[in-house]
């Protein structure tokens, strides 16, 4: 059994003169980043692994994860594969990720954490919004296996506003 829990980078700012790369969380979404995480804390995340894109609002975003949900931070790292729109990188890193990794969680972007969630998921969801986070159990021992699994969670900001 695998588990994957997929955050979207929280909302980001466009206030600033800087290439899609380095553009930061606005203050929104640093509330939201907060608020979330807080609220997985009561889920007692069990992780094996965390990996995030290295844009600047993707890592700022997990860093405030694993930050509050008091993640190992020798378990955290950052992929630039996964500074992905279409969801072809998203998901090749995942089929990549070693058979000893049960529980994951990965920080990216849309278009590609939606497309993941309504192709691998039970739960067809329109648009997962900024720090949207949904958690899917897949009855698979290996990643290379991946196949349609049960979507057991949705956290949404608002949800807790």
């Amino acid at each position: 059994m695998k588990k994957i829990i997929l955050v979207r980078h929280a909302k980001s700012s466009w206030e600033h003169n800087v290439i899609d790369h380095e553009r930061p969380l606005n203050n929104r979404g640093l509330n939201d980043t907060n608020l979330i995480s807080s609220k997985l804390l009561e889920d007692k995340l069990d992780l094996d692994l965390v990996l995030s894109s290295d844009a600047m609002r993707a890592k700022t975003t997990a860093n405030i994860f694993v930050s509050n949900l008091n993640i190992d931070k020798d378990i955290f790292y950052l992929n630039h594969d996964l500074y992905d729109f279409s969801g072809s990188n998203l998901t090749m890193v995942i089929k990549a990720c070693d058979d000893s990794i049960n529980n994951l969680m990965i920080f990216g972007h849309n278009h590609a954490i939606t497309a993941f969630v309504n192709t691998f998921g039970d739960l067809y969801i329109d648009n997962v919004p900024t720090c949207g986070v949904t958690i899917i159990d897949f009855d698979i021992e290996s990643w290379s296996d991946l196949k349609q699994g049960e979507t057991i969670k949705t956290l949404f900001p608002r949800d807790l506003k």
